[in-house]
């Protein structure tokens, strides 16, 4: 019997190639099936439905707030939309820490009711035996290491990460934890990028930075970032490559003028 399916063109095999090859990773956000429709055509390597939903999608200052119902609603909107890239899903604050057999029964969920290709947790040593049950059920796993949004009331600021050595030590090991666990890639967050490099030559796995410096095997941003429909969010590792604030905000004003000055709709745009 043959089952017709999504075969995605990347896989954690293929990154592990793309490593070994010292071709770059490109990721980015996605959240919708438009822009992710949009994402796939360009040929971008991995999606990432991330948690950061909670703060451009929902507006909350944190990205603590979101939830496993929302994450899935926002991951099938994705799925749908592509066909190539790898699809990874954020596992949203307290769905996984503290408990392996929750979190691998949240795991499960996110894989069963999105089809998506793999899910991301933060931490390291923390919650290792969540990402060892996570694995043994079979579910790819993407760790997520440095400054990690779900720890922000720990660390009490967003400034660069693992600056003091001791830090720096404890990421090291972390990330080596999670690649002997069987994690195929980790993400670092604004770290050094020396620290950055260190790790990335020290691991088999594919690392992929935002905010970790160019040593590293690929790059992340959060699509809205990237695209300037934020303006308040300018850390130095952002890379404006639209100004889609200003370019919407135009349009929306020329629309509101041409209804009130009665241009349109005009004779061609009736019936």
């Amino acid at each position: 019997m043959s089952v017709e399916g999504k075969n995605r063109i990347i896989t954690t095999q293929r990154l592990l190639e793309m490593k070994r090859n010292g071709e770059k990773i490109a990721m980015l956000t996605a959240y919708d099936y438009t822009f992710a429709k949009i994402i796939d055509e360009a040929g971008i390597d991995i999606i990432l439905v991330g948690d950061s939903a909670a703060n451009v999608m929902a507006g909350h200052e944190t990205t603590l707030p979101i939830t496993i119902e929302q994450m899935i609603y926002h991951a099938q909107s994705v799925v749908r939309a592509v066909k190539n890239p790898m699809v990874v899903v954020d596992m949203p604050f307290g769905s996984y820490q503290g408990n392996s057999k929750l979190a691998v029964s949240n795991a499960i969920k996110i894989m069963k009711e999105t089809e998506a290709d793999a899910i991301k947790v933060e931490g390291g040593s923390e919650i290792i035996d969540s990402v060892l049950t996570i694995i043994s059920a079979g579910i790819p796993v993407m760790g997520h290491l440095g400054l990690t949004p779900q720890s922000i009331h720990k660390f009490g600021t967003f400034s660069v990460r693992a600056k003091e050595e001791a830090e720096a030590k404890k990421l090291l090991e972390d990330a080596v934890l999670l690649e002997q666990a069987g994690c195929f890639a980790i993400v670092l967050e604004k770290i050094p990028a020396e620290l950055g490099k260190k790790v990335t030559e020290a691991l088999k796995i594919p690392i992929i930075g935002i905010g970790a410096g160019n040593g590293v095997d690929g790059q992340v941003l959060v699509m809205h970032d990237m695209l300037g429909l934020t303006k308040e969010f300018s850390p130095r590792f952002l890379r404006r490559y639209l100004n889609l604030h200003d370019e919407v905000l135009g349009a929306v004003q020329n629309y509101i003028k041409d209804i009130k000055n009665k241009d349109f709709p005009d004779d061609s745009e009736q019936y």
